[in-house]
């Protein structure tokens, strides 16, 4: 048991660092487009898609796609590395626990 639970860590941890890359990529890529087109708003905007629609859509109407998929990639790679690190937390102490 105890060695099951030391590999399932190992590998919560290796699939949080490929899942860090691969949203990495995925964020840099949007992201580096809104540079380019000089789309600016405020981190804090991140998480509040309302506001972002409400008020920088408008000001970028031709980028609301581009707007909204980056915004996307961020929270769900910020609710999933949440959700893997709250794994690797449960299991962790589980093995505490069962030494």
């Amino acid at each position: 048991m105890e060695i099951i639970l030391i590999f399932f860590i190992i590998g919560l941890f290796i699939a949080l660092l490929f899942l860090n890359v691969y949203f990495r990529l995925k964020v840099l890529k949007a992201y580096k487009s809104l540079v380019q087109h000089r789309v600016q708003f405020d981190a804090k905007d991140v998480f509040n898609r309302q506001r972002i629609v409400d008020e920088i859509v408008p000001r970028y109407p031709q980028h609301e796609e581009l707007i909204l998929s980056f915004i996307d990639h961020i929270r769900y790679s910020v609710r999933i590395a949440m959700l893997l690190i709250l794994l690797i937390t449960i299991f962790g102490a589980v093995l505490m626990y069962y030494r």
